[in-house]
């Protein structure tokens, strides 16, 4: 049996709720089972009972959230349309005023609760750990975080490693400034960088050593204080590197590690400093775990099946070792 339901769509904008040729309207129909037709200021929605309840519950979430000047993309729908069919949209988990940060270019929110739980958690502690697939956002937020301390000078650097594992550690063959030798292995948090700062601003940066980069080597020895340093690819760091390099906080800093510890390029007989310091430092107050999954990959949606189908294919090869 059809029923029929309507919602006001007033004061929002339209294109953003529609999408290109009406394509997120398109998406919702395909994903839910319902049809939907606009009249006026009241989207109409037909469909069985099920169906609709859970087309409701969706477009009440994006309405909302359009209401408050937020956009959403194709890609980005995708995902929360994702997420929505692994588990309900929790009101509770609505973005909040402090879930927003503001960087020198842009306005960076989290987009799924793992993402809204990892922004949180840097907010709150001085460390924090991020562990999770490809895609997840562990750098992207992370630099925007320091982008934003920087900004509102609660630091006065951020300083970004990374474990150059490819090249041994051993750079000094390679020609060229520093900047130039470890550039292949920091480019992503770079990128970030650039998307996050105006050219000028990131480049008058790096000049004055206000933004720094480091291989994660060139940290031993060192204290830091008042800066905001990021730890990416933090899978590929020995144990012994992991504790050097968290025993480099100063005051008044903070430190975030990222990694996805399903992807290291360690020698197979060397341990990784990011899986054996959660079981070291499970016990230690004023620090946070926070663990991403499929859910919260926020690039081609197509990247969460593949990040799925990876995981459920190395949990059979476990089961049949």
């Amino acid at each position: 049996m059809e029923n029929k339901k309507s919602i006001s769509i007033a004061e929002i904008d339209c294109l953003s709720l529609f999408g290109h040729n009406d394509r997120h309207l398109s998406l919702i129909e395909e994903n839910y089972g319902v049809t939907l037709v606009a009249r006026g200021d009241k989207l109409l929605l037909n469909g069985p009972e099920a169906s609709l309840e859970s087309a409701t519950n969706f477009l009440n979430y994006l309405i909302k959230h359009l209401r408050k000047g937020r956009n959403f993309g194709e890609d980005e729908l995708c995902n929360l349309i994702y997420q929505d069919n692994q588990a309900p949209l929790d009101s509770a988990q609505l973005l909040g005023p402090d879930d927003v940060v503001k960087t020198y270019n842009n306005t960076i929110r989290g987009k799924t609760e793992g993402q809204i739980n990892y922004m949180r958690a840097m907010a709150k502690h001085d460390i924090v750990f991020a562990i999770g697939p490809a895609g997840t956002g562990k750098t992207y937020l992370a630099v925007a975080m320091a982008a934003a301390a920087l900004r509102q000078k609660q630091v006065s650097r951020i300083v970004l490693t990374r474990p150059a594992v490819e090249a041994g550690e051993r750079l000094g063959f390679l020609p060229g400034a520093i900047e130039d030798k470890v550039d292949p292995y920091l480019r992503p948090l770079f990128d970030a960088l650039q998307d996050l700062l105006e050219p000028d601003r990131l480049h008058r940066f790096q000049e004055t050593k206000i933004v720094e980069i480091a291989p994660l080597a060139y940290m031993r020895g060192r204290t830091l204080n008042d800066a905001f340093i990021i730890l990416d690819e933090a899978q590929n760091t020995t144990p012994q590197q992991m504790k050097m390099f968290l025993t480099r906080l100063g005051s008044h800093s903070k430190a975030v590690i990222t990694g996805d510890i399903t992807q290291r390029d360690l020698p197979q007989d060397q341990p990784s400093g990011l899986i054996e310091v959660q079981e070291i430092l499970k016990g230690v107050a004023d620090l946070a775990f926070i663990y991403l999954n499929e859910a919260d990959v926020v690039r081609n949606a197509l990247v969460q099946q593949i990040v799925k189908a990876y995981d459920q294919h190395e949990s059979g090869l476990a089961q049949t070792t």
